[in-house]
């Protein structure tokens, strides 16, 4: 097996999930004609547990657009000592208290490629410790400023973080975005070009509404005071949020909450339209994204609206800059980098490429590349 894919899975493995040899590991995964895993991403996981000298067992469901895990499957969950969810399953169940005691690991390297990459290798303590390090500056700031080059901009008193023991029941793997900020106490813009898209949580339909141009929202506090930018995203906008906001019996212009990504090894070299479920399930960990929880008054909401590009500046200094985290700018954040070199690395030189078209934006059908200069 490839030396850096193996390092990755024992980063998930030991690191992340605290597994020892003799410890029993389940890989519970989706069925191989979903497309959204890796069909080998399952093996690899169990080749190397068997090698560190765990009992991996895997199991295999079809995906469902409803979290309704069978009752077999929880119990099984139950036994083992550590879960590792290669499944939209982990993610839609994120939220859920009833997986809290058995802290199974929620994987965001969908295939090979991620898991061999920083992302998967970078050490997963570096990121437990900048998240630390990045909520407590969040609710230190008492002034956090938000923009983006499409026109997002928006402010807030800080992060007024509620006081729960946990924010999700999973441990993510990789780490790679800070505890959402409650919406309640900010207001302005946010401007998303290309669409409008699932939060993961439930994958109804439509589950994607595409744009022509650039949507802006405006709110206030938690609710979407209005929509505009180009008329007609604006109106298909506001028609799509009371269609989904009907069909899950929830408020459709609630804002929840916000955050964006902390890992610069979060890459997605595929245009996003090319598949924009497994886009939203991927590549949101990447600092150039920020997004909100939308349309409903819970985590995470059903409908995500995405940033591309963020500053976020905490009382004035620009900790995100044009989509780039500079974890040195926040107290704490240079001793991290100086603890763990890989992670220093990849900070040095962050993961550009989020799914983008040639145009440089968002889309929800992917854009032709532009035809090579002649050589002539």
């Amino acid at each position: 097996m490839q030396r850096d894919l193996r390092a990755g899975i024992e980063n998930m493995l030991i690191r992340c999930g605290g597994l020892r040899p003799g410890q029993s590991v389940l890989i519970l995964t989706e069925t191989e004609e979903s497309g959204y895993y890796d069909p080998g991403l399952a093996g690899a996981v169990a080749e190397v547990a068997d090698a560190l000298g765990l009992v991996a067992t895997i199991r295999r469901e079809p995906f469902t657009s409803h979290a309704a895990p069978a009752a077999a499957t929880l119990a099984e969950i139950g036994r083992a000592d550590r879960t590792v969810f290669l499944s939209r399953l982990g993610d839609q169940l994120r939220f859920d208290t009833a997986l809290a005691a058995a802290a199974p690991v929620m994987c965001y390297a969908l295939d090979l490629g991620m898991m061999a990459s920083g992302f998967g290798r970078a050490e997963h303590d570096a990121f437990l410790a900048l998240l630390k390090c990045l909520n407590a500056a969040l609710a230190a700031a008492r002034d956090i400023h938000v923009t983006c080059p499409l026109g997002t901009d928006f402010a807030g008193p800080g992060a007024a973080f509620p006081e729960t023991d946990a924010e999700v029941s999973v441990r993510r793997f990789p780490l790679s975005v800070f505890t959402p900020v409650p919406a309640g106490d900010y207001a302005g813009r946010i401007a998303q070009a290309g669409f409008l898209t699932g939060t993961g949580k439930t994958f109804y339909q439509p589950y994607n509404l595409p744009l022509d141009g650039v949507l802006t929202l405006d709110f206030d506090g938690n609710r979407i005071t209005g929509f505009g930018g180009d008329p007609a995203d604006a109106a298909r906008a506001e028609a799509h949020y009371r269609q989904i906001g009907d069909m899950m019996g929830t408020e459709p212009f609630f804002v929840h909450s916000w955050h964006a990504g902390m890992h610069p090894g979060c890459g997605w070299p595929v245009q996003a339209g090319a598949d924009i479920a497994r886009w939203g399930g991927g590549a949101f960990g990447n600092p150039r994204i920020l997004h909100f929880h939308t349309c409903g008054a819970y985590p995470p909401g059903e409908i995500s609206v995405n940033v591309i590009d963020p500053t976020i500046r905490l009382d004035g200094v620009p900790v995100w800059q044009d989509g780039r985290l500079h974890p040195d700018r926040v107290p704490g954040g240079a001793e991290i980098l100086a603890r763990f070199p890989v992670a220093a690395r990849l900070f040095a030189e962050p993961e550009r490429a989020v799914g983008l078209a040639p145009s440089g934006r968002l889309r929800a059908r992917p854009e032709p590349q532009p035809a090579a200069a002649s050589s002539a």
